[in-house]
């Protein structure tokens, strides 16, 4: 379902009552244990964490007038999913989630390129996604970024 929202908070509040709860809790802890450099504000119409336009001007190279993208929260039909660029862009990093997360939730992991997907919002590793967040800092993750788009 799309919202029309302007900011992560606004977003949440459409949600429907089962999900305002995981998804706030998400939210605050992303913002709580983001990287330092990284804002919060709306993205692609979902809560999104990114490198502001102050800290790397060039922006996403598909679209230079947003912010570089980092990380994104949404919940959708069937659950709620965590977007994190680098679990895609750092194989070291997806390796390490891969072999934690079955240490911290009691479902088996259903994961694309760069989404986690939680489709028993009761289970949702809010532990270990405080561990990921402090595995990469913005410098490193615009690093590996422009190294990628170079090639």
């Amino acid at each position: 379902m799309q919202y029309k929202a302007d900011s992560p908070e606004d977003y949440i509040s459409q949600l429907p009552e089962d999900r305002k709860a995981p998804m706030t809790k998400l939210h605050n802890l992303i913002k709580d244990n983001m990287p330092e450099g990284l804002e919060s504000g709306m993205g692609y119409g979902i809560p999104a964490y990114f490198v502001p336009k102050s800290v790397y001007p060039p922006g996403y190279h598909c679209k230079p007038f947003p912010p570089l993208p980092f990380i994104n929260i949404a919940s959708r039909k069937n659950f709620i999913a965590l977007y994190h660029s680098g679990l895609y862009a750092k194989k070291e990093l997806y390796n390490w989630f891969v072999a934690e997360y079955p240490k911290h939730a009691k479902y088996k992991l259903d994961m694309g390129k760069s989404c986690v997907r939680f489709k028993k919002v009761d289970d949702i590793p809010y532990k270990l996604i405080e561990e990921l967040l402090g595995k990469m800092t913005v410098d490193e993750w615009i690093g590996i970024y422009e190294k990628a788009i170079k090639n």
